[in-house]
């Protein structure tokens, strides 16, 4: 008996998505094969960045509709992209999908997943779809070219540098964190502006990632509570909540942490065009440490609050009858 896509509705989605995918370079051969082809571009650097999203951790369903999983799953990669001074060129995207859920949602899932990638021309060069008895895990792998002769690193921070960001913090969970905006044509422009030292994105926090970029680049920062941007949602987020502390802290705001020399970052803010706002916040310091400057010029301990990843007791220290083991199909 001859078994037709039609009767393997993983092999019908994947014919599906291919049709949608146009393969543009670097990429030569997409989906289809046991493995993409590419040609990477004579003389760029490339760059490869992988982001796992789970539910009930990144999304929950149905909050956040399977297009918007999809999208998100891509966009906050192309967030880490732009942070490198990148531009990405092709993303593999593997899925575990509650197989309850059916077909419907496979497909919405994807709709996202494609529409992402469309908006910034990343060829979708390929994955791998499984279904399971669980909840949605969807873990996507992004490559990049640099934008210069370099990437930027969260390792190139001086002192004396301005502490630049894009946009504004704080309230994420009202909406946003669903919608990222990586910020690739905001750092392709600051490149063409002006000489960046080091670049960082916000997923964690405004002060968690902050942190990174010191810690790496191993200097300080003073930052002036009164100059950072806070979101109109921090402002939203419940009686008796501080909105600058939801904007140092509350994370998946996706807006960049760039510092650049003073005679730099004053050419940047003086020829900046673009529509997404750029502020300066502090600068960089010698002395290692992170401080927080209040309006009347008091200094502050600025600790690397936002989100963090935490494990529970192993298995091992568990009862039997608390532990769940996981299953799968997929092929």
């Amino acid at each position: 008996m001859t078994v037709t896509n039609s009767s393997r509705p993983e092999f019908e989605l994947i014919a599906a998505i291919r049709q949608r995918a146009p393969v543009h370079p670097p990429v030569r051969l997409g989906i289809g094969d046991d493995a993409a082809v590419l040609a990477p571009t004579p003389g760029k650097l490339q760059v490869v960045t992988t982001d796992l999203l789970t539910e009930g951790v990144d999304f929950r369903w149905p909050e956040a509709s399977a297009w918007q999983i999809g999208r998100k799953a891509v966009l906050v990669n192309l967030s880490d992209i732009a942070a490198m001074g990148a531009w990405p060129v092709a993303a593999w995207v593997a899925s575990a999908l509650p197989a309850d859920r059916g077909e419907a949602f496979a497909r919405e899932f994807h709709a996202g997943v494609l529409a992402a990638a469309e908006e910034f021309g990343v060829t979708l060069a390929g994955g791998d779809t499984n279904t399971w008895p669980q909840p949605f895990v969807v873990a996507v792998t992004v490559l990049g070219e640099v934008l210069a002769d370099r990437p930027i690193l969260r390792s190139g921070a001086q002192a004396g540098d301005w502490v630049m960001v894009t946009g504004a913090f704080g309230g994420s969970l009202l909406g946003r964190h669903l919608e990222p905006a990586p910020r690739l044509r905001e750092v392709r422009r600051m490149m063409e502006l002006a000489e960046v030292h080091a670049l960082i994105d916000v997923s964690d926090g405004l002060a968690a990632d902050l942190h990174h970029l010191l810690e790496e680049s191993r200097v300080g920062a003073t930052i002036v509570a009164a100059d950072v941007p806070v979101h109109a949602d921090a402002f939203r987020m419940g009686k008796g909540s501080n909105p600058l502390e939801h904007a140092l802290s509350d994370g998946e705001d996706f807006e960049l942490i760039a510092t650049l020399a003073p005679e730099q970052a004053r050419r940047l803010l003086a020829l900046w065009d673009l529509e997404t706002p750029l502020t300066k916040i502090g600068e960089i310091t010698a002395e290692t440490g992170c401080r927080l400057m209040d309006v009347d010029g008091t200094l502050h301990d600025l600790p690397p609050r936002g989100w963090c990843h935490a494990w529970q007791p192993s298995s091992a220290e568990v009862p039997a009858a608390e532990s769940s083991g996981n299953a799968s199909n997929g092929v």
